[in-house]
């Protein structure tokens, strides 16, 4: 895994296992890998891996089994809060930085109307 140097590691762990969770990769109830193997896995040091473990625990995205491990929440409602709670979050920063370029909300609206019809033609 490659780490962003302005963002703390563990965070970017969270969000590397939250993209899995969200795109499907792990399941819910699916078992994550143990704290060593997913510090092997991201290049990251055991502590740190445990830090995001923790704060998903926290978080009830992922659930502590003793004697077996982490898994993924089996509570959809919890992935669906996270997901709509990332959502926002990049929401939030495109919004904040077309409002720095003095772009209304009706540009913005336009502006992004016409990147999502040229992607969709590019797929095509």
């Amino acid at each position: 895994m490659k780490f962003d140097d302005k963002v703390p590691i563990y965070i970017q762990i969270k969000n590397y296992l939250y993209h899995q969770i969200l795109t499907g990769t792990l399941q819910p109830g699916d078992k994550l890998p143990s704290v060593r193997q997913l510090a092997l896995d991201v290049t990251a040091n055991v502590n740190t891996v445990q830090r995001a473990l923790t704060e998903m625990l926290s978080e009830d995205i992922i659930e502590s089994q003793r004697g077996k491990g982490n898994f993924v929440t089996t509570d959809v409602d919890n992935i669906k809060q996270l997901r709509n709670k990332l959502v926002n979050e990049q929401l939030t920063l495109v919004y904040q930085e077309l409002h720095a370029l003095n772009l209304s909300n009706d540009e913005i609206l336009s502006e992004m109307k016409s990147y999502m019809e040229s992607r969709d033609e590019q797929h095509e």
